[in-house]
């Protein structure tokens, strides 16, 4: 196991990458693409008060928006998200990751918000919260269900978000983007993955 992800030129990222341990490998993502950083993010929330003073950072860069409401994607991601909402008085709401579509390479698992929670966002100004984006598989499913139900995202947000897909995704969504922390980030689709080309053996860390 790799020492976390460090960053001298950020303050706050010391302590934020100590929460979290990474690896070097050749790894399939959830979104369907390869890449060479794995971070181990099942323990992130093991310590919630060491999460927290992140929280509330990410919730203070959210207060201007007027929000009604945060989603998060399960796991991690909700947890993060279950905090912001807490900090700022809103109502939390969460999506689920369904099975995977069949057919296509990316973006294969679809997220959908409980059956309970659905009309409760109706015209909701209503956030994205995260732990950390790397393809954005995750926050692409939630938004795509809040469409859905017809609320009215207007922030994406993240502790941590590596390489430039959040900030494009916000872009495309035409959603205000907030995080703490970003770094850069090899990511390839499979047709492009030097990795692979180099013969080396992809590992799927859901399945190891």
């Amino acid at each position: 196991m790799s020492p976390p992800i460090m960053n001298e030129s950020d303050r706050s990222q010391p302590s934020l990458a100590s929460l979290m341990s990474s690896r070097s490998g050749h790894f399939l993502f959830e979104s369907g693409h390869h890449g060479s950083l794995w971070l181990d993010l099942e323990a992130l929330c093991l310590d919630p008060a060491a999460v927290r003073p992140f929280a509330l950072e990410l919730a203070a860069r959210l207060e201007p928006y007027a929000l009604q409401a945060v989603c998060g994607p399960l796991i991690e991601g909700a947890f993060v998200a279950l905090m912001v909402a807490s900090e700022l008085g809103l109502n939390f709401t969460y999506a689920e990751r369904l099975p995977q579509d069949p057919g296509g390479d990316l973006f294969r698992y679809p997220y959908r918000i409980p059956s309970s929670l659905r009309p409760l966002l109706r015209d909701r100004r209503v956030a994205v919260v995260n732990d950390v984006i790397g393809a954005g598989s995750a926050v692409r499913g939630t938004l795509d269900d809040l469409s859905r139900v017809g609320a009215r995202p207007v922030a994406l947000a993240s502790l941590m978000s590596l390489g430039p897909s959040a900030s494009a995704l916000a872009e495309q969504n035409r959603l205000s983007f907030e995080t703490l922390v970003s770094l850069p980030f090899d990511l390839w689709t499979p047709s492009d993955c030097p990795l692979c080309a180099r013969g080396e053996p992809l590992v799927d860390p859901a399945l190891a």
